[in-house]
C-alpha cells in the first residue's frame, strides 16, 4: 500500500489530489494546519488528518514524529501547501510580504522535506513531488499568448521559480529519491478567486501522474498535464 503525505490538504489542489489518490488505492495523510477542516476534509475523503504548520519547525517536526509511530513510513511526499502574496505594484513590497510568501512556498518545502526524509527513505520507492507553477517560468511568463505573462504577484512567481531551481537540486542531491515539479496550470482556486478556467480536477492531473508513476520514472522534471515542460 502506497502512503502518501500531501501538505496543505484541506481544500483546493490538494484536497483534491488526496480524492483522487485514494481511488487510486493510496493511504492518503492529510496534512493541515487547520485542525477542523484537515479533520474534516480526512473524515469526508476517508483519509487521516495530520496537524502540520509548514513555517513552524517545531508543527514539521511533530508531524513527522507522529507519522513514524503511526505508519512507520511514507512513499510520497507532496509539498503542496502554498500562499499567493500581493498582487500589482511591486514599488509597495516589503521585508515582510516577502518573507511571509518564501516562508511558506520555498522555506516550508525545505523545512517539511528534511523533516520527512528518514520516512521516505523506509520507502521502497521514495517520491516528492513539489507543486510549483508555469508563473516562475521565464519562457511562459514573456509569452503574450500564455495568462501567466499577464499577471504581476513578484512575490509568488519568484517563489516558485526558486522552488522549480529547489526541485533540481533535491533530484541531483537525493539518491535513490525521485523528484519532480508538477505545474497545476490556471486553475478555479481560492489561490486566485478561483478565477481559473481549469477545474481542480485537472489541475491535479500532472500532480497524481507523479505521485503514481511507476519506480524508474524519471527524476528532475517540471511536468504540467500536457506532459514536461521547460522553465527557462
Amino acid at each position: 500500500m502506497t502512503i502518501t503525505f500531501i501538505t496543505g490538504a484541506n481544500k483546493g489542489l490538494g484536497r483534491e489530489t488526496a480524492r483522487r489518490l485514494i481511488e487510486c488505492g493510496h493511504t492518503v495523510l492529510v496534512g493541515a494546519r487547520d485542525r477542523e477542516q484537515g479533520e474534516e476534509t480526512a473524515a469526508t475523503l476517508g483519509a487521516r488528518h495530520v496537524l502540520i504548520d509548514v513555517t513552524d519547525d517545531a508543527s514539521v517536526a511533530a508531524a513527522a514524529a507522529n507519522i513514524a509511530e503511526r505508519e512507520g513510513r511514507i512513499d510520497v511526499l507532496i509539498n503542496n501547501a502554498g500562499v499567493h502574496g500581493p498582487v500589482g505594484d511591486p514599488g509597495d513590497l516589503t521585508a515582510a510580504d516577502a518573507f511571509a510568501v518564501l516562508d511558506v512556498n520555498v522555506i516550508g518545502v525545505v523545512r517539511t522535506t528534511t523533516a520527512f526524509l528518514p520516512l521516505l527513505r523506509r520507502s521502497d520507492d521514495p517520491v516528492i513531488v513539489n507543486v510549483s507553477s508555469g508563473m516562475g517560468s521565464l519562457a511562459l511568463t514573456h509569452d503574450p499568448d500564455r495568462p501567466e505573462s499577464h499577471v504581476v504577484a513578484p512575490l509568488y512567481t519568484s517563489s516558485k521559480a526558486a522552488l522549480t531551481m529547489l526541485t533540481t537540486q533535491y533530484a541531483k542531491g537525493l539518491e535513490g529519491i525521485r523528484v519532480n515539479a508538477a505545474d497545476p496550470g490556471y486553475t478555479a482556486t481560492d489561490l486566485n478567486g478561483h478565477s481559473g478556467p481549469q477545474t481542480v480536477t485537472e489541475g491535479t492531473d500532472a500532480i497524481v501522474a507523479l505521485a503514481t508513476e511507476k519506480s524508474g520514472a524519471g527524476t528532475g522534471r517540471f511536468v504540467s498535464r500536457h506532459g514536461q515542460i521547460t522553465w527557462s
